[in-house]
Protein backbone atom coordinates (compact mmCIF):
# COMPACT_ATOMS: atom_id res chain seq x y z
CA UNK A 1 0.00 0.00 0.00
CA UNK A 2 3.04 2.37 0.59
CA UNK A 3 4.63 1.77 -2.24
CA UNK A 4 1.64 2.37 -4.13
CA UNK A 5 1.25 5.85 -2.27
CA UNK A 6 4.81 6.38 -2.70
CA UNK A 7 4.20 5.97 -6.60
CA UNK A 8 1.26 8.62 -6.39
CA UNK A 9 3.80 10.88 -5.10
CA UNK A 10 5.95 10.93 -7.46
CA UNK A 11 3.66 11.12 -10.34
CA UNK A 12 1.59 13.82 -9.14
CA UNK A 13 5.09 15.73 -8.27
CA UNK A 14 5.72 14.62 -11.69
CA UNK A 15 2.29 16.09 -12.89
CA UNK A 16 2.82 19.69 -10.89
CA UNK A 17 6.65 20.20 -12.14
CA UNK A 18 5.31 19.93 -15.65
CA UNK A 19 2.36 22.25 -14.95
CA UNK A 20 5.00 25.18 -13.55
CA UNK A 21 7.05 24.23 -16.38
CA UNK A 22 4.33 24.76 -18.75
CA UNK A 23 3.63 28.01 -16.66
CA UNK A 24 7.66 28.85 -17.53
CA UNK A 25 7.37 28.42 -21.09
CA UNK A 26 8.04 31.32 -22.65
CA UNK A 27 5.94 32.85 -25.69
CA UNK A 28 7.15 32.15 -28.66
CA UNK A 29 6.58 34.75 -31.71
CA UNK A 30 6.97 33.80 -35.11
CA UNK A 31 7.52 35.96 -38.23
CA UNK A 32 8.66 35.54 -42.10
CA UNK A 33 7.89 33.30 -44.85
CA UNK A 34 6.16 29.87 -46.05
CA UNK A 35 9.24 28.13 -43.71
CA UNK A 36 7.98 29.10 -40.86
CA UNK A 37 4.12 29.59 -41.52
CA UNK A 38 1.92 27.38 -39.73
CA UNK A 39 -1.55 28.25 -41.39
CA UNK A 40 -2.02 32.35 -41.79
CA UNK A 41 -2.57 31.74 -45.38
CA UNK A 42 -5.28 29.38 -45.08
CA UNK A 43 -7.30 32.45 -43.84
CA UNK A 44 -6.83 34.20 -46.89
CA UNK A 45 -7.50 34.70 -50.66
CA UNK A 46 -3.87 33.85 -52.31
CA UNK A 47 -2.19 31.00 -54.19
CA UNK A 48 0.83 31.05 -51.63
CA UNK A 49 -1.12 28.02 -50.12
CA UNK A 50 -0.81 24.42 -48.29
CA UNK A 51 -4.09 23.48 -47.31
CA UNK A 52 -5.06 20.42 -49.62
CA UNK A 53 -3.52 16.66 -49.40
CA UNK A 54 -0.82 15.60 -49.32
CA UNK A 55 0.77 18.43 -47.18
CA UNK A 56 0.44 17.51 -43.65
CA UNK A 57 0.54 13.66 -44.51
CA UNK A 58 3.18 12.99 -41.64
CA UNK A 59 1.29 15.87 -39.44
CA UNK A 60 0.19 14.18 -36.39
CA UNK A 61 -3.76 14.68 -37.65
CA UNK A 62 -2.48 13.26 -40.84
CA UNK A 63 -4.38 16.13 -42.96
CA UNK A 64 -3.45 19.30 -43.95
CA UNK A 65 -2.49 22.41 -41.38
CA UNK A 66 -1.19 24.87 -43.72
CA UNK A 67 2.19 24.38 -43.37
CA UNK A 68 4.50 23.64 -46.50
CA UNK A 69 5.77 20.41 -44.75
CA UNK A 70 4.59 16.76 -44.97
CA UNK A 71 4.38 17.02 -40.92
CA UNK A 72 6.11 19.71 -38.33
CA UNK A 73 8.32 23.36 -39.23
CA UNK A 74 11.05 24.62 -37.56
CA UNK A 75 8.88 26.89 -35.47
CA UNK A 76 6.61 23.38 -34.08
CA UNK A 77 9.97 21.83 -33.56
CA UNK A 78 11.34 24.59 -31.69
CA UNK A 79 7.98 24.75 -29.46
CA UNK A 80 8.98 20.88 -28.70
CA UNK A 81 12.35 22.01 -27.45
CA UNK A 82 10.85 24.91 -25.33
CA UNK A 83 7.94 22.56 -23.97
CA UNK A 84 4.64 24.31 -25.06
CA UNK A 85 2.15 23.73 -27.87
CA UNK A 86 3.38 24.87 -31.53
CA UNK A 87 1.90 28.56 -31.40
CA UNK A 88 -1.23 29.02 -33.25
CA UNK A 89 -1.65 31.53 -36.71
CA UNK A 90 -2.52 35.32 -35.58
CA UNK A 91 -5.12 34.67 -37.80
CA UNK A 92 -6.50 31.61 -36.47
CA UNK A 93 -10.38 31.63 -34.39
CA UNK A 94 -8.26 29.58 -31.82
CA UNK A 95 -6.31 32.34 -31.01
CA UNK A 96 -7.92 33.36 -27.79
CA UNK A 97 -7.90 33.32 -24.03
CA UNK A 98 -5.48 31.52 -22.73
CA UNK A 99 -3.74 29.88 -26.12
CA UNK A 100 -2.52 33.90 -26.53
CA UNK A 101 -0.24 33.48 -23.70
CA UNK A 102 1.61 30.77 -25.35
CA UNK A 103 2.42 33.28 -28.30
CA UNK A 104 1.65 33.51 -32.17
CA UNK A 105 2.87 33.04 -35.66
CA UNK A 106 2.08 35.72 -37.56
CA UNK A 107 4.32 34.34 -40.76
CA UNK A 108 2.87 34.21 -44.12
CA UNK A 109 3.89 32.17 -47.44
CA UNK A 110 5.10 34.36 -50.00
CA UNK A 111 6.32 37.41 -48.50
CA UNK A 112 9.95 38.82 -48.46
CA UNK A 113 11.64 41.61 -46.78
CA UNK A 114 10.09 44.24 -49.58
CA UNK A 115 6.36 44.87 -49.99
CA UNK A 116 6.37 44.48 -54.24
CA UNK A 117 7.76 40.45 -53.04
CA UNK A 118 5.22 37.53 -53.73
CA UNK A 119 3.13 40.35 -55.16
CA UNK A 120 2.28 37.56 -57.63
CA UNK A 121 0.34 36.10 -54.42
CA UNK A 122 -2.08 38.65 -54.12
CA UNK A 123 -3.20 38.46 -50.47
CA UNK A 124 -0.32 38.00 -47.88
CA UNK A 125 0.94 39.41 -45.14
CA UNK A 126 3.66 41.75 -45.85
CA UNK A 127 6.22 41.88 -42.88
CA UNK A 128 5.44 45.25 -41.70
CA UNK A 129 1.37 43.89 -41.75
CA UNK A 130 3.01 41.27 -39.67
CA UNK A 131 4.47 43.52 -36.99
CA UNK A 132 1.20 45.57 -37.03
CA UNK A 133 -0.47 42.56 -35.93
CA UNK A 134 1.97 41.83 -33.77
CA UNK A 135 1.25 45.20 -31.63
CA UNK A 136 -2.58 44.18 -32.35
CA UNK A 137 -1.45 41.05 -30.47
CA UNK A 138 0.23 42.81 -27.33
CA UNK A 139 -3.44 44.94 -26.66
CA UNK A 140 -5.62 41.65 -26.82
CA UNK A 141 -3.25 40.43 -24.42
CA UNK A 142 -2.67 43.31 -22.18
CA UNK A 143 -6.90 43.15 -21.74
CA UNK A 144 -6.40 39.36 -20.62
CA UNK A 145 -3.47 39.97 -17.84
CA UNK A 146 -2.90 43.93 -17.72
CA UNK A 147 -0.39 45.89 -19.51
CA UNK A 148 3.04 45.11 -17.40
CA UNK A 149 2.70 41.28 -17.44
CA UNK A 150 2.06 41.73 -21.10
CA UNK A 151 4.99 43.80 -21.53
CA UNK A 152 7.12 41.31 -19.62
CA UNK A 153 5.92 38.28 -21.81
CA UNK A 154 6.94 40.13 -25.01
CA UNK A 155 10.08 41.07 -23.56
CA UNK A 156 10.80 37.29 -21.95
CA UNK A 157 9.95 35.79 -25.28
CA UNK A 158 12.04 34.26 -27.69
CA UNK A 159 11.58 35.58 -31.69
CA UNK A 160 12.21 33.67 -34.65
CA UNK A 161 12.13 35.47 -37.96
CA UNK A 162 12.72 33.95 -41.73
CA UNK A 163 12.64 36.58 -44.59
CA UNK A 164 14.96 37.45 -47.71
CA UNK A 165 14.81 34.40 -49.40
CA UNK A 166 11.76 35.44 -51.62
CA UNK A 167 13.07 38.82 -52.41
CA UNK A 168 15.44 36.47 -54.53
CA UNK A 169 13.24 33.90 -55.83
CA UNK A 170 10.00 35.78 -56.08
CA UNK A 171 10.86 39.20 -56.97
CA UNK A 172 15.14 39.76 -58.45
CA UNK A 173 14.87 36.07 -60.46
CA UNK A 174 11.39 35.52 -61.05
CA UNK A 175 11.03 36.56 -63.93
CA UNK A 176 14.37 37.63 -66.89
CA UNK A 177 14.51 40.92 -66.43
CA UNK A 178 11.89 41.59 -63.41
CA UNK A 179 12.00 45.27 -62.42
CA UNK A 180 14.34 44.94 -59.45
CA UNK A 181 17.16 43.55 -61.50
CA UNK A 182 16.82 46.41 -64.11
CA UNK A 183 16.90 48.82 -60.99
CA UNK A 184 19.91 47.13 -59.03
CA UNK A 185 23.00 44.92 -59.77
CA UNK A 186 22.84 41.98 -57.62
CA UNK A 187 25.16 43.12 -55.13
CA UNK A 188 23.39 46.30 -55.26
CA UNK A 189 20.00 45.32 -54.53
CA UNK A 190 21.77 43.38 -51.59
CA UNK A 191 22.82 46.23 -49.37
CA UNK A 192 19.84 47.21 -50.23
CA UNK A 193 17.39 44.55 -48.73
CA UNK A 194 20.22 44.36 -46.10
CA UNK A 195 19.20 48.18 -45.55
CA UNK A 196 15.48 47.39 -45.38
CA UNK A 197 15.71 44.15 -43.36
CA UNK A 198 17.31 46.35 -40.84
CA UNK A 199 14.58 48.72 -40.21
CA UNK A 200 12.38 45.63 -39.68
CA UNK A 201 14.89 44.17 -36.94
CA UNK A 202 15.06 47.92 -35.22
CA UNK A 203 11.02 47.66 -35.23
CA UNK A 204 10.44 44.33 -33.73
CA UNK A 205 13.22 45.65 -31.20
CA UNK A 206 10.92 49.22 -30.62
CA UNK A 207 8.13 46.42 -30.04
CA UNK A 208 9.32 44.81 -27.13
CA UNK A 209 11.05 41.79 -28.66
CA UNK A 210 14.63 41.31 -26.86
CA UNK A 211 15.45 37.50 -27.95
CA UNK A 212 15.49 36.99 -31.48
CA UNK A 213 16.47 33.94 -33.56
CA UNK A 214 17.37 35.43 -37.50
CA UNK A 215 17.81 32.99 -39.79
CA UNK A 216 19.63 33.73 -43.35
CA UNK A 217 18.67 32.09 -46.25
CA UNK A 218 19.52 28.43 -47.39
CA UNK A 219 21.35 27.25 -50.22
CA UNK A 220 18.47 29.21 -52.97
CA UNK A 221 20.27 27.55 -55.82
CA UNK A 222 19.99 23.83 -54.75
CA UNK A 223 16.41 23.61 -53.83
CA UNK A 224 14.67 20.79 -56.72
CA UNK A 225 12.44 24.05 -58.31
CA UNK A 226 15.97 25.44 -58.98
CA UNK A 227 17.34 22.59 -60.21
CA UNK A 228 14.62 22.04 -62.51
CA UNK A 229 14.88 25.52 -64.54
CA UNK A 230 18.55 25.93 -63.97
CA UNK A 231 20.75 22.56 -63.71
CA UNK A 232 22.24 20.47 -66.59
CA UNK A 233 23.59 17.80 -64.03
CA UNK A 234 22.00 18.11 -60.67
CA UNK A 235 24.52 21.09 -60.00
CA UNK A 236 23.42 23.90 -57.74
CA UNK A 237 21.96 26.84 -59.79
CA UNK A 238 25.48 29.60 -60.02
CA UNK A 239 23.37 32.81 -59.73
CA UNK A 240 21.41 32.56 -56.93
CA UNK A 241 23.88 30.32 -54.74
CA UNK A 242 25.82 33.91 -55.63
CA UNK A 243 22.79 35.49 -54.48
CA UNK A 244 22.77 33.44 -51.24
CA UNK A 245 26.71 34.09 -50.56
CA UNK A 246 26.39 37.56 -50.76
CA UNK A 247 23.34 37.91 -48.43
CA UNK A 248 23.98 35.93 -45.91
CA UNK A 249 27.88 37.25 -44.60
CA UNK A 250 25.91 41.03 -45.28
CA UNK A 251 22.87 39.59 -42.41
CA UNK A 252 25.20 38.53 -40.07
CA UNK A 253 27.12 42.16 -40.55
CA UNK A 254 24.40 44.03 -39.87
CA UNK A 255 22.92 41.90 -37.03
CA UNK A 256 26.47 42.19 -35.50
CA UNK A 257 26.30 46.49 -35.70
CA UNK A 258 22.64 46.30 -34.24
CA UNK A 259 23.65 44.18 -31.35
CA UNK A 260 26.56 46.80 -30.37
CA UNK A 261 24.58 49.69 -30.96
CA UNK A 262 21.96 48.20 -28.69
CA UNK A 263 24.54 46.98 -25.79
CA UNK A 264 22.84 43.86 -26.19
CA UNK A 265 22.83 40.23 -27.87
CA UNK A 266 19.29 40.81 -28.92
CA UNK A 267 19.86 39.41 -32.65
CA UNK A 268 21.52 36.13 -32.74
CA UNK A 269 22.25 34.80 -36.78
CA UNK A 270 21.38 31.27 -37.53
CA UNK A 271 23.17 29.74 -40.22
CA UNK A 272 20.36 28.17 -41.88
CA UNK A 273 22.65 27.98 -45.29
CA UNK A 274 25.20 26.04 -43.59
CA UNK A 275 22.47 23.64 -41.99
CA UNK A 276 21.13 22.99 -45.72
CA UNK A 277 24.31 22.51 -47.11
CA UNK A 278 25.73 19.69 -44.55
CA UNK A 279 23.05 17.26 -46.05
CA UNK A 280 22.68 18.70 -49.34
CA UNK A 281 26.39 18.10 -50.50
CA UNK A 282 26.24 14.24 -48.16
CA UNK A 283 22.38 13.62 -48.07
CA UNK A 284 23.52 9.62 -47.00
CA UNK A 285 25.42 10.63 -43.62
CA UNK A 286 21.92 11.95 -42.56
CA UNK A 287 20.05 8.95 -43.69
CA UNK A 288 18.39 10.49 -46.89
CA UNK A 289 18.26 9.26 -50.28
CA UNK A 290 18.47 12.12 -52.05
CA UNK A 291 18.86 15.98 -51.69
CA UNK A 292 17.84 16.64 -55.44
CA UNK A 293 14.75 15.23 -56.26
CA UNK A 294 11.50 16.50 -53.78
CA UNK A 295 9.28 13.67 -52.31
CA UNK A 296 6.12 15.15 -53.97
CA UNK A 297 6.30 17.36 -56.96
CA UNK A 298 6.62 16.39 -60.83
CA UNK A 299 9.21 17.21 -63.87
CA UNK A 300 12.58 17.36 -63.28
CA UNK A 301 13.63 16.36 -59.64
CA UNK A 302 9.82 16.90 -58.65
CA UNK A 303 11.22 20.96 -58.94
CA UNK A 304 7.73 21.75 -60.95
CA UNK A 305 4.69 23.55 -60.08
CA UNK A 306 2.90 22.62 -56.80
CA UNK A 307 2.92 19.62 -54.57
CA UNK A 308 -0.91 18.29 -55.19
CA UNK A 309 -2.88 15.18 -55.22
CA UNK A 310 -1.95 14.97 -58.64
CA UNK A 311 2.04 15.23 -57.86
CA UNK A 312 4.39 12.20 -57.96
CA UNK A 313 4.69 11.47 -54.21
CA UNK A 314 7.66 9.20 -52.58
CA UNK A 315 6.40 6.88 -50.16
CA UNK A 316 9.11 7.56 -47.09
CA UNK A 317 9.42 11.30 -47.00
CA UNK A 318 12.04 10.77 -43.78
CA UNK A 319 14.36 9.56 -47.18
CA UNK A 320 13.83 13.41 -48.74
CA UNK A 321 15.77 16.23 -47.44
CA UNK A 322 12.91 17.88 -49.68
CA UNK A 323 8.93 17.37 -49.39
CA UNK A 324 8.13 19.53 -52.27
CA UNK A 325 10.10 22.14 -54.85
CA UNK A 326 11.06 24.66 -52.43
CA UNK A 327 10.85 23.18 -48.89
CA UNK A 328 12.84 20.78 -46.35
CA UNK A 329 10.90 17.73 -44.97
CA UNK A 330 10.33 17.18 -41.22
CA UNK A 331 13.69 15.08 -40.78
CA UNK A 332 15.19 17.81 -42.10
CA UNK A 333 13.50 20.69 -40.55
CA UNK A 334 14.60 18.38 -37.23
CA UNK A 335 18.30 18.73 -38.58
CA UNK A 336 18.04 21.55 -38.64
CA UNK A 337 16.23 23.12 -35.71
CA UNK A 338 18.89 20.72 -34.02
CA UNK A 339 21.70 23.10 -35.24
CA UNK A 340 19.85 25.93 -34.12
CA UNK A 341 19.71 24.41 -30.45
CA UNK A 342 22.97 22.87 -29.91
CA UNK A 343 25.01 24.21 -32.96
CA UNK A 344 28.57 25.55 -32.81
CA UNK A 345 29.73 29.19 -34.05
CA UNK A 346 29.61 28.05 -37.60
CA UNK A 347 25.99 27.77 -37.29
CA UNK A 348 24.51 30.17 -34.32
CA UNK A 349 26.14 33.46 -34.06
CA UNK A 350 26.98 34.45 -31.01
CA UNK A 351 25.33 31.43 -29.71
CA UNK A 352 22.99 29.01 -29.92
CA UNK A 353 19.64 28.53 -28.95
CA UNK A 354 20.30 26.27 -25.43
CA UNK A 355 23.06 28.73 -24.67
CA UNK A 356 20.34 31.31 -24.72
CA UNK A 357 17.61 29.50 -22.39
CA UNK A 358 20.29 28.68 -20.13
CA UNK A 359 21.12 32.51 -19.99
CA UNK A 360 17.65 33.74 -19.65
CA UNK A 361 17.07 31.19 -17.14
CA UNK A 362 19.28 32.54 -14.43
CA UNK A 363 17.67 36.08 -14.69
Amino acid sequence: MHSIFASWVVILGLLGACASRRAEARAFFVFGDSLVDNGNNDYLATTARADSYPYGIDYPTHRPTGRFSNGLNIPDIISEQLGSEPTLPYLSPQLTGQNLLVGANFASAGIGILNDTGIQFLNIIRIYKQLEYFEQYQTRVAALVGPEQTQRLVNQALVLITLGGNDFVNNYYLVPFSARSRQFSLPDYVVYIISEYRKVLARLYELGARRVLVTGTGPLGCVPAELAQHSRAGECSVELQRAASLFNPQLVQMINGLNSQLGSDVFVAANAYEMHMDFISDPQAYGFVTSKIACCGQGPYNGIGLCTIASNLCPNRDLYAFWDPFHPSERANRIIAQQILTGSNKYMNPMNLSTILALDSRT
